[in-house]
């Protein structure tokens, strides 16, 4: 009986079947952390300040490059700027 090979071993295959669950795994999480985060018109975010009350003096409020450039938020999804507004406001403690 001749022996052909396929390219193909049972070592790769179990390799494969350990490596990819733990690559879907991985990707799911990434997706299901921005999934956490509300949706701005839930949050009634706005690109305008309330009064003194802004997101780049708000605890959740991660900057961007520079203090004009729009960031991130902790709670709120999508692209926020530093002069926004929501009902998550929380000022920084000093």
């Amino acid at each position: 009986m001749a022996h052909h090979s396929t390219g193909f071993t049972r070592r790769a295959f179990l390799e494969g079947a350990i490596v990819l669950p733990a690559l879907a795994a991985a990707v799911t999480g990434v997706a299901a952390a921005d999934a956490s985060k509300a949706p701005q018109a839930q949050m009634h975010y706005q690109t305008s300040p309330n009064g003194n009350m802004h997101c780049a003096i708000c605890k959740f409020f991660i900057p961007g490059k520079d203090a004009s450039s729009n960031g991130t938020c902790q709670i709120v999804d999508g692209s926020i700027s530093p002069n926004g507004y929501c009902m998550a406001y929380t000022p920084k403690s000093s």
